[in-house]
């Protein structure tokens, strides 16, 4: 706990973020201009910073000095280290005043952040486990309700390729008869964002009670991520002003992509041939390019 609240006050950018409702009216401006495009800001004068963020340059270096930092260069150098330490998360609840230019980058920068998160976060361990897993299958479904089922589906359009047996479910009386009749050599992806769906902790226990493999891709140490053979743990920061998963439901299609791709790896060369069959049968759907 204390080494993540050192990296916390070393990340200036966060600090910024965090403290960002706090600050009065010209400060705030000044952070907004940082926040907009933080390594834009790295390369700014004292002076193009001021002008950016429609304020004196006496403002920005008080603002500087807020932050801990001795002066307007100290700043640079240490909002140039948070950047080099990931995408930070630069995203803040959208509100109605927004313009369609800034709730767009809200959206786009807290993607990215969580995306940049998630690389750092998931065990490569765990990732491999679940594709040995996979390849071994006998049967494959993908279990997401709600925002997840979308993310299931996609699942299932990629894994159809392998030659596996795969379907997906987004009905929980029809996903709990697929796993009260799973067994062994059975593998169950339960896709979740919260992991805390009492019906998916109930499927989740059946199946693998029944003998088949489970595979949660949810939030860390959640009820869900307990009770599964293998747990590939994300988290996103959601804005709890927009009722649509966002940020969750990419990371989730690229865990997808990432076990695609490494079931695709694991099968060979051999298996190549196979994905272009498919691949080259849609040629002919496909108008030519002009």
């Amino acid at each position: 706990m204390a080494a993540q609240q050192a990296h916390y006050d070393d990340n200036v950018i966060a600090v910024i973020q965090d403290r960002l409702e706090n600050l009065n009216k010209s400060e705030r401006k000044v952070a907004e201009a940082i926040l907009r495009n933080p390594k834009a800001a790295t390369r700014y004068s004292i002076a193009a910073l001021a002008r950016a963020a429609d304020v004196s340059e006496p403002t920005v270096n008080r603002f500087c000095r807020s932050f801990s930092a001795t002066g307007f260069p100290d700043f640079k150098i240490r909002l140039a280290q948070s950047i080099a330490t990931g995408t930070p998360y630069v995203g803040k609840n959208i509100s109605q005043e927004d313009s369609v230019a800034e709730f767009a980058d809200k959206i786009v920068f807290s993607t990215i952040a969580s995306l940049d998160k998630a690389r750092q976060g998931l065990s490569p361990k765990a990732l491999a486990e679940a594709i040995d897993h996979l390849i071994q299958a006998r049967q494959i479904n993908f279990f997401g309700m709600g925002g997840s089922a979308p993310v299931a589906l996609d699942a299932q359009h990629k894994f159809f390729r392998f030659n596996i047996p795969v379907m997906s479910y987004d009905d929980s009386l029809m996903q709990r008869m697929v796993a009260a009749g799973s067994g062994t050599g059975h593998v169950i992806v339960v896709i979740s964002y919260t992991g805390r769906t009492r019906e998916m902790v109930e499927i989740a226990e059946m199946a693998r009670a029944n003998g088949a493999t489970v595979i949660g891709i949810t939030a860390p140490d959640s009820p869900l991520s307990k009770v599964c053979s293998v747990a590939l743990e994300v988290s996103a920061t959601e804005d709890t002003e927009v009722y649509m998963p966002m940020s969750s439901r990419i990371l989730h299609l690229t865990i997808i992509d990432i076990l695609a791709t490494g079931v695709t790896l694991k099968r060979g060369v051999d298996f190549q041939p196979h994905l272009k069959k498919i691949k080259d049968c849609l040629k002919a759907t496909r108008l030519p390019v002009e």
